[in-house]
């Protein structure tokens, strides 16, 4: 799908250029070339504002193409190259890691600018009306959705199986899929902190790193656990239609669909802005964007895109009015001069 919308966008412009020398115009004449936006679900409603608001502000921009591919995926596609048919940005719900960065080097993306635009949390939910109550912690979410749970076998098939407080009612959880950032930051923030409190897991983490992932981040596969694709907004409607489901995204989400669903706390503590800003929420995260600075110049407009992020992401911005927690104002300060240099990464950032 993502190597499709980069292929009919090169067959558009190559047919615009033949059209118009057909009709004695010029390559000049086929109009900007749109830049091209790929990964996480949660960033994309945040790429989508600061499109709309370049586009107002510099007559003539085209609509930047923007897809939700999950950050894994969209990473993918951003290292296999540079060029018109590669995206110019990629946006990502965790930090880039460093075998991707090495992976984008040996494919020729050498130069790679890290942008950190914000803050994010992944909510756990169940629907406003009747729908499940669960006071969760690390430890009950890993042993409810944990393929293995501390290297055994998952017998729980109620809530109430985990805890005799909680209900007795089916574990049914609805969450993003092995491509998304918002998965993998559920395994590190909350599944691998559970697992490693048990110290023969723990052990793993050194000692074997196959086996750590298969009983701390592997999830269950008998369908208590369903992916359902990197399309946030459909959890939100399963959640909301079923009383009995609990559903897994960014906070974002959540704040814009407070009719529909309800946030259930970790630790006591319930998400929202103020408690994924100080920390106090356990699965809270930075989110960030990825700049191909060899297309800096070359895709039009793509500076003044960038420049444009730096204007949205501060208290009372366009940003956080749909759901974006701020950054602190050093980190906004620190953003800022990265959006305005676009220093490339040295790849000693990274893990």
């Amino acid at each position: 799908m993502t190597a499709k919308i980069f292929h009919t966008k090169a067959l558009l412009a190559a047919a615009s250029i033949g059209l118009l020398a057909a009709c004695g115009g010029g390559e000049e004449d086929t109009g900007p070339e749109a830049i091209s936006i790929v990964g996480s679900s949660t960033v994309y409603p945040f790429a989508q504002k600061v499109a709309a608001d370049y586009v107002t502000a510099n007559e003539g921009a085209a609509d930047p193409l923007i897809e939700s591919t999950g950050t894994g995926e969209g990473i993918e596609v951003f290292c296999a190259g540079t060029g018109p048919d590669t995206p110019d940005i990629v946006n990502a719900s965790r930090r880039m890691h460093s075998s991707e960065f090495n992976r984008c080097r040996n494919n020729g993306v050498e130069e790679i600018v890290e942008i950190k635009i914000g803050r994010d949390g992944i909510a756990f939910v169940s629907a406003v009306d009747e729908g499940v109550e669960l006071e969760l912690t690390p430890d009950i979410v890993y042993r409810a959705i944990a393929a293995n749970p501390f290297g055994g076998e998952q017998e729980n098939e109620n809530w109430s199986d985990i805890d005799g407080s909680l209900p007795d009612a089916p574990i049914i959880v609805y969450g993003p899929p092995a491509s998304s950032g918002t998965r993998e930051a559920m395994q590190k923030l909350v599944m691998e902190p559970a697992c490693i409190a048990n110290a023969e897991m723990a052990a793993l983490e050194e000692s074997d790193d196959a086996a750590f992932i298969r009983n701390c981040d592997a999830l269950r596969g008998d369908g208590a656990y369903s992916e359902q694709g990197e399309k946030d907004d459909l959890i939100v409607r399963k959640v909301a239609n079923n009383p009995r489901a609990v559903g897994v995204f960014g906070y974002s989400y959540l704040e814009e669909n407070q009719d529909l669903v309800k946030p259930l706390p970790m630790n006591g503590v319930v998400p929202s802005a103020e408690t994924i800003a100080d920390g106090s929420y356990p699965a809270s995260r930075p989110l960030y964007i990825y700049v191909k600075k060899a297309h800096v110049g070359v895709t039009p407009g793509l500076e003044d895109f960038v420049a444009q992020w730096a204007e949205s992401w501060g208290e009372g911005g366009p940003l956080v009015e749909i759901g974006l927690v701020p950054a602190t104002a050093e980190a906004q300060a620190e953003s800022a001069a990265a959006a305005e240099s676009l220093a490339a990464m040295t790849g000693d950032e990274l893990e």
